[in-house]
């Protein structure tokens, strides 16, 4: 009942475009606008979940979760022993590299850009090409890719149980399971669950303080669910549908349609996170686009037409007002969260 009241009041909206936000805050020119109870009905869609959600098979405990820390931030877990799942995934950089495309065992440059982990205990399939379904099937991917993290699965467990720091630590955490590739895949599954993106200006605004942002990012977030069409694939809190589109780029890439031959999955690749998406640069699975503003005028190009081009991916005549407003309100989805420390090692 409630989406099909929203699908009305987004009809109403491009058909009213005249109306006025309820702050007074005007529109820019050719600006679709929403009166107070349209803008009200669509900021309950954002609003943040009240819990982490975790599988019954995989329960939190915070002896799984320090675990998991622990995993994540060793270097024992590659090949050479120097690389870490943060290695990568920094969170100084919002969990992800700030490079163009990733960079693997003996530096080689990877064919697509390191994707952060924020929030992906909302997250069904991982990687681009959506080729693991869930954090635990993802965990042990990039440790035993020889072009990521280089490292034999059998010799890590065997190393860990040399570790009798490591042997007390699962113990703990999965008391009579011992150290095997899936308790080990189980704790850092449990870590990466619990890195959210706090609370940012954008929250606060949806919660009822309207100084929390400015006129111009009200703007963005009206052309944002409008003229814009961001929430065909950017709906909800986390700013994501969770799904795989061929947004148009000049790659040559299948993506998705590597692992579904279907006409719809071809070039088609994740839908990532919006979440303190001006600290994420570059941008696209290639890192093809070097700013938010260009993400923005690349969309509104509409990138290249083919017949898997994802149907709500076309030309859209956004004015330049409409681009910075766009840019304005994506940076109310950064937050400042708290500073992550690296954890003492287990020996």
């Amino acid at each position: 009942m409630r989406t099909a009241s929203l699908v009305i009041v987004m009809v109403l909206v491009v058909a009213c475009a005249a109306a006025a936000f309820a702050t007074g805050t005007p529109s820019a020119p050719g600006a679709v606008a929403l009166d107070a109870a349209a803008l009200a009905e669509l900021k309950r869609e954002y609003a943040r979940p009240a819990a982490i959600p975790f599988p019954p098979e995989n329960r939190h405990t915070p002896e799984r979760e320090a675990l998991g820390r622990m995993l994540f931030f060793d270097p024992r877990l590659s090949g050479s022993n120097s690389m870490s799942c943060a290695s990568c995934h920094n969170p100084s950089l919002s969990w992800g590299d700030g490079l163009p495309r990733a960079v693997g065992h003996g530096m080689k440059v990877l064919g697509r850009r390191t994707p952060t982990v924020l929030n992906l205990a909302w997250t069904s399939f991982l990687f681009w090409d959506g080729r693991a379904e869930g954090l635990e099937a993802q965990a042990l991917g990039p440790i035993a890719s020889r072009d990521e993290m280089n490292q034999d699965l059998d010799e890590l467990v065997e190393e860990l149980r040399a570790v009798q720091g490591y042997r007390a630590l699962f113990e703990r955490a999965y008391p009579g399971e011992g150290i095997t590739r899936d308790t080990i895949a189980k704790a850092i599954a449990t870590f990466e669950r619990t890195i959210v993106s706090a609370r940012a200006p954008f929250d606060a605004w949806v919660a009822g303080d309207e100084s929390a942002v400015s006129p111009a990012a009200k703007r963005g977030f009206v052309v944002f669910n409008t003229k814009a069409r961001c929430a065909a694939c950017r709906r909800g809190w986390n700013f994501t549908d969770d799904g795989f589109h061929d947004i148009g780029l000049r790659s040559a890439e299948l993506g998705r349609g590597a692992l579904l031959p279907l006409e719809g999955m071809r070039h088609a690749f994740k839908t990532p996170t919006l979440r303190n998406v001006d600290r994420r640069a570059p941008y696209m699975h290639d890192g093809s686009l070097a700013t938010l503003a260009e993400v923005v005028d690349y969309y509104d190009s509409g990138g290249v037409t083919r017949p898997s081009r994802a149907h709500h991916v076309r030309a859209l005549g956004l004015t330049p007002d409409e681009k910075r407003d766009l840019v304005e309100f994506m940076k109310t989805l950064t937050s400042d969260d708290p500073p992550v420390s690296v954890p003492v090692l287990p020996r």
